[in-house]
């Protein structure tokens, strides 16, 4: 007899305990922006630029990832001349850079600055980056050309980019 109440007080005891263990769930509105779902996937690539230009010191040209962007990836490519000729080759030469709003500004500011990608002495250059993921907010960056410091000479250049999510 002494077994079935042993096991009647050990069954009555677990019932008991799972009745107090109920996890109340926070309401969606308290979790904050930051941890909101990130957009898998855009619909259509952005067109960041399609441009030739000329190119005597600097060229800056901004663009902008959508907020809550999971994977934005940058790829494109450009290719320099010298003046308006169709002469690519190493007196063509540029450095390309990709620069957050913040190494921008001190870019802008002519501070030292670092930038997220750089490619130095190039005439023809395939890119491929990453961008980070934007969250609760767009996020700005820059694609700026130079023509190397000492060179006397204008360049054309010719550049296709866009952004995938």
């Amino acid at each position: 007899m002494r077994q079935p109440a042993i096991l009647s007080l050990f069954l009555a005891a677990l019932l008991s305990a799972g009745v107090g263990c109920t996890k109340k769930e926070t309401p969606a509105e308290a979790t904050p922006d930051i941890n909101r779902q990130l957009l898998p996937q855009q619909a259509q690539p952005i067109s960041v630029l399609d441009k030739t230009f000329a190119l005597n010191t600097a060229a800056t040209f901004p663009f902008e990832i959508p907020a809550h962007s999971a994977q934005p990836h940058l790829h494109g490519m450009f290719q320099s001349f010298l003046g308006k000729s169709r002469d690519s080759n190493e007196a063509s030469n540029i450095d390309f850079v990709i620069m957050n709003q913040e190494q921008e500004e001190s870019f802008a500011n002519n501070h030292p600055s670092e930038s997220l990608f750089s490619v130095e002495d190039s005439h023809s250059q395939a890119v491929n980056f990453d961008l980070p993921p934007s969250f609760a907010q767009p996020v700005k960056y820059y694609l700026v050309f130079q023509n190397p410091r000492g060179s006397k000479n204008s360049k054309t250049v010719q550049a296709t980019f866009r952004v995938e999510f």
